[in-house]
C-alpha cells in the first residue's frame, strides 16, 4: 500500500529505504533515478507504482545475490569506474540490462546503452571498460 500521489522513486526511498536510487532532475532527463523494471531500464522519478503492480522492480541494492557483488559492482570498484558515485546505481543496473540480453557487448553498444545515464564526475571511459571487463569475467565463469 502506498500512497497514489507518490512516483516509484519516492516510494523507493522514503517508504522502503532503498536509496540507492537517486533523486536528480525529476524531468526524466539524467536517469540517476533508474531502476530495471521487468529486468530492463526504467525511470522511476516518472513512474507511479500503481502502474507497475505486479511487475519485477529491481533497485541496486537488488544486485548483488547470496552476499556476493555482482560483477559489475566488482569491476566498478575495481576500475574506480565510480566517481562521486550518484550516477553509479544507474549505470550499474543500465549495464546489467545490456550485459543481461548481450553478454558480449561491443563498445559501441555499451556506449548506446548508457548514453542516457548522465554523469557529471568522469569521462565515462573507466565505466565502459567496467563494463567490458564484467563481460569479460561474465563470459570465463560461464564456460
Amino acid at each position: 500500500m502506498v500512497p497514489p500521489y507518490k512516483t516509484l522513486l519516492e516510494v523507493l526511498r522514503e517508504d522502503m529505504g532503498l536509496t540507492g536510487t537517486k533523486h536528480g532532475c525529476e524531468l526524466g532527463e539524467c536517469s540517476t533515478c533508474g531502476v530495471l523494471v521487468d529486468g530492463k531500464p526504467f525511470l522511476s522519478c516518472l513512474s507511479m507504482p500503481l502502474d507497475l503492480e505486479g511487475r519485477e522492480i529491481t533497485t541496486v541494492e537488488g544486485m548483488s545475490a547470496d552476499g556476493r557483488s555482482h560483477p559489475l559492482q566488482i569491476a566498478f570498484a575495481e576500475l574506480g569506474a565510480a566517481q562521486c558515485g550518484y550516477c553509479t546505481p544507474a549505470m550499474l543496473l543500465t549495464a546489467k540490462a545490456l550485459l543481461d540480453r548481450d553478454p558480449h557487448p561491443s563498445r559501441e553498444a555499451i556506449m548506446e546503452a548508457l548514453a542516457g545515464v548522465l554523469c557529471r564526475c568522469t569521462g565515462y571511459l573507466k565505466i565502459f571498460e567496467a563494463v567490458e571487463l564484467a563481460a569479460a569475467r561474465t563470459g570465463i565463469a560461464a564456460r
